[in-house]
C-alpha cells in the first residue's frame, strides 16, 4: 500500500509555515497506538471526535435560546460546525495545520450542559469541585467516550486535548492552532448571537451601536469577514494569534454591549430559571439513587467516582432529554394526559 500518512508528514514540514504544529512533532497520545497507513494522527483525533456520542448529542443543546420556536436558531453542534468553518479559513491562509485546528474545533464545547450557560452555572453551585465546560470537554475526550474499552477515552493527542481545555478560560493554548479556535469560538457565538437575539425580538437592528457596524461591518457577514481578516493580517508571521489592538477594542466593547442587552436580557433568560431547576432536580434525585442512572454511569459511581458521575450524567444530557427525564421522574403520568 502507497504510504499516504507518510507523504502527508512529510508535506507538512515542506509546506506549512515553520510555525505551525506538524504531526510528526506531537507529543503523541497517553496510550501509544499503532498509526493509521493513511490517515495522520490529527485526522483520526478529527474523525473519533465527530463519530462520538457526545458531539452527536450537540445538536439537541442550547446555543443561547431556550426551546426557541423557529429553525434556524443556532444550537450548540451549529455553533461548533461555525467556529470550526471560521478556524480552518484563518488557518489554511496563515498556511498552519488544518487538521488539528479542526480537531480542536469540533471537540471543544462536547463538555456543555443542557441549558446553555444556564446548566453550566447552577452544576457549577451545586457540584462540590464546581464545574468548568471546557474541563468537562476534556473530561469526555479522557475519559467518558470509551474507544475500545480504552482507559484513556478516546485517546487524543496531547495537542487537540490541550486545545479543547484551553479554548475556554485564562490559559493560551501551546498550539497557534489551539489558539485560532480560542479566538474563533467567541467571533462566531458573538456573531451568530447578534442574529439570533434580533430573531428572537430581544434585540433590533436599529439598536446595534453604529460605532461597532461602522468599524466592524453592518451585517453578519461583513462582521465575520472583517474580523478574519483583521486576525490573518494582524497575525501573519507571528508568534501569537491576535486581532489589532483597533478591531480587539470595537469587538471587546461589542460583547460587553450583548451582555448587557442579550446575555443577561431578562426576556432571553425569562426560562432559565425553570431550566436551572431541572438540572438541580436531577443532580439531587440522581446523587440520592445513583443505580438509577445508566449502568455505565452508575458503575462508575460506584468503582471510584462517586459525585463525578452523577456530575457527567447530567452534564452529557441533551436539553429534551433532560426534561423528558424530569417529567418521568417528578410528575404524575396522568397530569401529563
Amino acid at each position: 500500500m502507497i504510504k499516504l500518512r507518510e507523504e502527508h508528514e512529510r508535506l507538512e514540514h515542506v509546506q506549512l509555515d515553520p510555525r505551525a504544529q506538524k504531526v510528526s512533532d506531537s507529543k503523541g497520545r497517553r496510550l501509544e497506538e499503532e498509526q493509521c497507513p493513511i490517515r495522520t494522527d490529527y485526522q483520526r483525533d478529527r474523525d473519533r471526535i465527530t463519530h462520538s456520542k457526545a458531539f452527536r448529542r450537540l445538536k439537541h443543546k442550547t446555543q443561547v435560546f431556550l426551546s426557541p420556536e423557529g429553525d434556524h436558531y443556532r444550537t450548540r453542534l451549529t455553533h461548533t460546525l461555525e467556529v470550526s468553518q471560521i478556524s480552518r479559513t484563518i488557518a489554511a491562509a496563515l498556511n498552519y495545520n488544518i487538521d488539528l485546528t479542526e480537531a480542536i474545533a469540533l471537540g471543544h464545547d462536547l463538555g456543555h450542559t443542557p441549558f446553555g450557560h444556564c446548566g453550566e452555572e447552577r452544576l457549577n453551585k451545586i457540584h462540590s469541585t464546581g464545574f468548568k465546560h471546557n474541563e468537562q470537554s476534556l473530561r469526555v475526550v479522557d475519559f467518558l467516550e470509551r474507544r475500545n474499552n480504552s482507559p484513556f477515552g478516546l485517546n487524543l493527542t496531547f495537542e487537540v486535548r490541550d486545545g479543547i481545555l484551553n479554548h475556554n478560560g485564562p490559559n493560551l493554548p501551546i498550539t497557534l492552532e489551539g489558539q485560532i479556535v480560542k479566538i474563533c469560538d467567541r467571533i462566531a457565538y458573538l456573531n451568530h448571537d447578534i442574529d439570533d437575539a434580533i430573531r428572537a425580538d430581544v434585540l433590533k437592528e436599529s439598536e446595534i451601536p453604529q460605532e461597532f457596524l461602522s468599524s466592524l461591518g453592518e451585517t453578519h457577514g461583513k462582521r465575520i469577514n472583517t474580523l478574519i481578516m483583521d486576525l490573518i493580517e494582524n497575525s501573519y508571521e507571528k508568534d501569537v494569534i491576535a486581532m489589532s489592538a483597533e478591531k480587539q477594542e470595537a469587538f471587546s466593547r461589542l460583547r460587553k454591549f450583548m451582555f448587557e442587552r442579550v446575555y443577561l436580557n431578562k426576556d432571553a433568560k425569562k426560562e432559565e430559571a425553570r431550566a436551572e431547576y431541572i438540572v438541580e432536580s436531577l443532580y439531587n434525585f440522581y446523587m440520592q439513587n445513583p443505580d438509577k442512572m445508566p449502568e455505565e454511569r452508575a458503575e462508575d459511581y460506584h468503582r471510584s467516582e462517586g459525585p463525578e458521575a452523577v456530575k457527567d450524567y447530567v452534564a452529557s444530557m441533551s436539553d429534551r432529554y433532560a426534561v423528558n427525564i424530569y417529567k418521568e421522574i417528578f410528575i404524575p403520568k396522568f397530569w401529563l394526559y
